[in-house]
């Protein structure tokens, strides 16, 4: 059985590589480019792991990661942002957020990272 990967990510190039590197390793990846449909989208897909952006279209993803690790069952978060100040990633830690990388990124660190977050 194949993990399930959303990306929540409003960049295309990057989305559909991220997309692509994780498809060749096994998962089975959705991307969602709208932050209002992200934590419906998760629900829905019922995902193993979630990669996150933080500056999103129409909602933050640190009001993601806020509604995602209210559910239940919340699946680890990857937050993946060119916002790389201290205090964005004290607040994706205080959120919950599992891993916490800048852009750029190394595909092998995000690939790794997903492995090691859907226990693969």
């Amino acid at each position: 059985m194949s993990h399930r990967v959303l990306i929540v990510e409003d960049e295309p190039n990057i989305a559909d590589a991220l997309r692509f590197l994780l498809t060749l390793e096994g998962f089975d990846v959705t991307i969602e480019g709208d932050g209002a449909n992200a934590v419906h989208q998760a629900e829905t897909l019922r995902a193993d792991v979630v990669i996150l952006d933080v500056m999103l279209p129409n909602r933050s993803g640190f009001d993601i990661l806020r509604d995602l690790n209210t559910a239940p069952a919340a699946p680890p978060v990857l937050m993946l942002t060119a916002k790389g100040q201290a205090r964005d990633r004290e607040m994706a830690q205080q959120l919950g957020a599992t891993v916490f990388m800048t852009k750029p990124f190394s595909n092998a660190d995000v690939v790794s990272a997903v492995k090691r977050l859907a226990g693969t």
